[in-house]
Order: C-alpha cells, then sequence, then structure tokens
C-alpha cells in the first residue's frame, strides 16, 4: 500500500509568505494545433513537500544535488507529536519513540496546504540533537519550516547542519498511521540549489511470508 504525503501542485497551494507560488506557463498546446503541449513551471523550489540543501542554511554548505540520496529511500518511521500551535516539539515527548534512522513528525498544526498559517508547531533544537545521538540521517515534518514562523536565528537548521541530518518539509501526514514503512522521498539533482520539490510516498512493508507448518 502506497501513502502519498505531496498536496497537490495547482496554482492554490500555498507558500512562503513572499515566495513563488506555482504557475504553468504553457508554450503551445495540441488543441491550438501544435504538434505537442509543451509548459514551462514557474515556482519556488521549496514547493509543497521538498527537500532541503544544506546551503539554505548554511554559508557554503553543500546543495541539494549533493545530499546523499540514500537518505531519502529506506525504512523510515511515523511519530505523532503532542504539541500546540507555534510550541517546538520536545525532546522528552518524542525522542524516545524513535526506532528508525528516518523519521516523519505528525504536529496537525498545519492542516490545509492551501493556506497559509504562521502558528504551525517546529522542533526544539536539543530534540534534533537528541536524535542525531541516535543515529538518525533525516528528519520529515508536516509543516513548511522545522523553526517556528517569526524565527530569524532559526536553532533547529542549525542543529541540522552541526550534524549533517537531512530535511524534509512540508508533508501531507493526515492519513498515515504511525509506524514504520519505506520512505522513497528523492530530491532532484538542481545543482547549486538550496531545495527540491519531491514526490513523498510511503509504502507499506510487507512482513515475511511463514512457511508451513511442520
Amino acid at each position: 500500500m502506497l501513502y502519498d504525503l505531496t498536496p497537490p501542485i495547482t496554482d492554490r497551494l500555498a507558500v512562503w509568505p513572499g515566495d513563488e507560488p506555482p504557475t504553468r506557463d504553457v508554450k503551445c498546446h495540441l488543441k491550438d494545433g501544435a504538434s505537442v503541449t509543451l509548459s514551462a513551471l514557474h515556482s519556488t523550489v521549496h514547493l509543497g513537500a521538498h527537500a532541503d540543501g544544506a546551503n539554505h542554511y548554511g554559508v557554503d554548505a553543500p546543495g541539494i544535488e549533493a545530499m546523499p540520496l540514500e537518505r531519502y529511500l529506506g525504512p523510515c518511521q511515523v511519530v505523532t507529536a503532542r504539541v500546540g500551535r507555534g510550541e517546538r516539539v520536545k525532546t522528552a515527548a518524542l525522542a524516545r519513540l524513535v526506532t528508525e534512522k528516518r523519521v516523519l513528525i505528525r504536529t496537525s498544526t498545519y492542516p490545509d496546504p492551501t493556506r497559509f498559517n504562521r502558528d504551525f508547531a517546529a522542533l526544539e533544537p536539543e530534540l534534533v540533537d537528541s536524535l542525531a545521538a541516535r543515529g538518525v540521517i533525516l528528519i520529515g515534518i508536516d509543516t513548511p519550516s522545522v523553526d517556528l514562523c517569526d524565527s530569524k536565528d532559526l536553532p533547529a537548521h542549525a542543529a541540522f547542519l552541526r550534524h549533517g541530518i537531512s530535511i524534509l518539509e512540508g508533508l501531507v501526514l493526515t492519513d498515515v498511521p504511525d509506524g514504520v514503512f519505506e520512505l522513497i522521498a528523492l530530491p532532484l539533482p538542481l545543482v547549486g540549489f538550496d531545495a527540491s520539490p519531491v514526490r513523498a510516498v510511503l509504502r507499506t512493508i510487507a512482513e515475511p511470508r511463514r512457511g508451513p507448518a511442520s
């Protein structure tokens, strides 16, 4: 079974205030007698479900094309954080629940990808430190950022940079139960860019078949 974590890319999809929303520029169309339909996408690269490059929050850090692909593919745990709007997910509320190297955190504080609400939850930097100590290599969240909307110093991003952990943001986790799945969320090799949209999905992990009883 597949769970799609990616909001539809339309002109209704909310982006960070001041960023460029997605638009489609149709260059030619079959209905107009052209031999093909051809269009261009104009948008921020921090679009819907997306992976951050380290150069988004670190000076001279690598772009998204340099992020190791294996981080975005493999066993992944979905966990629910009990957190209020405008708060940070605390270490004590979550760290002990995590058993996998990839973790997606459901906060349920950004319920509608077409309406930007500034009071979404974020991550406590100490939580990132704690998960790094447990061997976590990727953390995803169902909000536009791992830091609070009005944060200027971005302490959670700084913790990600210190530990070299990869970030997924803008995920839709509404219909996904807590548990362990296979994550597939590969970024594009956009050389020098600070992020890439991803088609993020979770696939249920089949239980091994048991042989006939002897």
